[in-house]
């Protein structure tokens, strides 16, 4: 079977529909929003995720607006709470966020503890989550990499379950691989890396952890060149989930010869 026969049978499923492309990403922090276009298109991804509190998808008339570039019938558009520190204004928004798209209940959810590291309020989340799930929402769930609460918001009904490998923006890549692959392996909804990721290798990493796809959003908008980043994460995946298919070799503390030594002559 061919490279793109692969990436093409392996779908990515949750919220009812299927997806070729594991990589999501988001629109912040680029220059305008032809570059967010470009940037976008460039990456593959077919679910976008928009922070409601920040972007304008059609509740500010008279601003340019956001869906424009990233069309509802071309993207799975991924509504968030970035910037909610309490689960009321993440109920609040989720809310917001289905009103301006007609119904729509596929939501990121993210409540936050602190404004310096941006690491998730677990108790917030867990009351929000509560009520989403009951209000009929489809939620995405943003946590640390405790692979004990991750179960837990498995447990509790999240369509998928979305660790941080090291705090948003930063850039540091998979800080905690062992947690992240304990996670993958007690799942069975979707793990997704959410936050941290710098460049194309941490993309590969967290594939080929085991993970099920990877959003990123500060890695590329925030490259030297963003459309060209785009195209190296898009290849990370790719490579990083064929590369977990496939199946590594085991890690051996000795050497191994490539060649055979049976049969030879001298």
């Amino acid at each position: 079977m061919s490279k793109k026969q692969i990436i093409a049978d392996d779908a990515l499923s949750f919220g009812g529909k299927s997806y070729h492309s594991r990589l999501l990403v988001g629109t912040g922090k680029y220059k305008d929003l032809e570059q967010t276009r470009k940037a976008i298109e460039t990456s593959g991804a077919e679910i976008v995720t928009v922070a409601i509190r920040r972007t304008n998808i059609g509740q500010n008339p008279d601003e340019p607006n956001l869906l424009d570039v990233i069309p509802p019938d071309k993207y799975t558009i991924l509504p968030n709470t970035a910037g909610c520190y309490d689960a009321e204004a993440a109920v609040r928004t989720c809310h917001l966020a289905c009103e301006l798209l007609n119904g729509h209940m596929l939501v990121k959810l993210e409540v936050l503890g602190d404004e310096k590291t941006l690491y998730p309020d677990i108790p917030e989340t867990v009351k929000a989550t509560e009520i989403l799930i009951k209000d009929g929402f489809q939620v995405m769930v943003y946590t640390n990499d405790d692979p004990v609460m991750a179960k837990r918001f498995e447990e509790m009904g999240c369509t998928a379950v979305m660790p941080l490998a090291a705090p948003i923006g930063s850039g540091l890549g998979i800080r905690n691989p062992y947690n992240i692959r304990t996670i993958v392996e007690n799942a069975s909804v979707p793990i997704l890396v959410d936050a941290g990721v710098g460049t194309a290798s941490d993309a590969t990493i967290a594939m080929e952890l085991g993970c099920d796809g990877v959003l990123m959003n500060t890695a590329i908008a925030c490259a030297k060149n963003p459309i060209q980043m785009a195209s190296a994460m898009k290849k990370a995946v790719e490579s990083g989930r064929e590369a977990y298919l496939a199946g590594r070799i085991p890690r051996k503390a000795y050497a191994s010869a490539s060649s055979p030594i049976d049969g030879t002559f001298f």
